[in-house]
């Protein structure tokens, strides 16, 4: 087994993964992903201990106890560009031993809950609302850099493009499902099972105009019309499909828990949407424990 060179795999001087700033020990089976650094506390003040606090540019980091269950709530910042150091520094951390500079033998898998503000793009799909993403279908190029093939759904991808006219000039899109167990665990008469678009910027890429044209106009109604096989998008974000793609390859299980804070197809957005995320960190923290 070869060693990984220090420039792959950079550690700090005090034995910590390079941008999260954690050590292996800092972080829980069950972890917490958010986009806002400010809303990590959101979400641990719910705990009932805190053991870690840990910062180094946008990655906040709590590990604390809930009930008797231990989770780490992580602050991601915006973009599947940092989903995918967050989740390749998640994985080192409990599948790589740091001081031989090797994949250890026996795997560990990591839960890893996204709690996230998303935009629905259904008239049906209501403000204030709950969305678990099934499926999530990206816009980025994260994925292609990776050997990804077999866990991607290239018969809904396809559809896509065939059925949007997408522009070849554009990343080709790529489709990833969440993990069906967590799905179970977390879904119930208060949640929307969804379709996510996880898109590369929050206001071309989603269709919105102050002072630049889009490349193309009807972009969010070809999104809010694709249907494949009773497969329909429900909503717009940023980070979802990198999370799943990521998990499905690393071997960790992964699910996307949506607030929805805007109705783009009403023009209309959330009146409380910070009490909206808070019942969304409420209802998730009581799913996990």
């Amino acid at each position: 087994m070869s060693n990984i060179a220090a420039s792959e795999l950079i550690i700090n001087p005090d034995g910590s993964i390079y941008h999260l700033n954690l050590l292996p020990e800092d972080i829980a089976s069950t972890v917490i992903v958010v986009g806002d650094p400010d809303r990590v506390s959101a979400v641990s003040k719910y705990f009932d201990t805190i053991e870690v606090k840990k910062a180094k540019r946008e990655f906040v980091t709590h590990t604390g106890t809930l009930k008797g269950k231990r989770i780490t709530v992580l602050s991601t910042g915006i973009g599947t560009d940092n989903i995918d150091i967050v989740f390749n520094e998640l994985d080192a951390l409990v599948n790589v031993d740091f001081k031989k500079r090797q994949v250890k033998s026996t795997l560990t898998q990591l839960d890893i809950i996204r709690i996230g503000t998303s935009g629905s793009i259904q008239v049906d799909v209501p403000l204030d609302s709950f969305v678990i993403s099934e499926l999530a279908i990206g816009f980025d190029s994260l994925l292609h850099f990776y050997e990804s093939d077999h866990v991607l759904n290239t018969e809904i991808a396809e559809a896509f493009v065939k059925q949007t006219e997408w522009s070849p000039k554009k990343s080709i899109p790529y489709v990833v499902k969440g993990n069906p167990a967590l799905i179970d665990q977390l879904s119930s008469e208060q949640t929307i099972a969804g379709f996510t678009a996880t898109n590369v910027g929050f206001y071309g890429p989603q269709s919105r105009k102050i002072r630049l044209n889009v490349q193309d106009e009807q972009l969010n109604d070809k999104l809010a019309n694709f249907n494949h096989q009773d497969k329909k998008i429900t909503n717009l974000e940023m980070e979802t499909a990198g999370i799943y793609g990521l998990a499905n390859l690393l071997g960790h299980r992964a699910i996307s828990m949506n607030a929805i804070i805007a109705n783009r197809p009403l023009g209309q957005f959330s009146k409380a949407p910070k009490q909206t995320v808070d019942t969304l960190i409420q209802y998730t923290l009581g799913k996990l424990v």
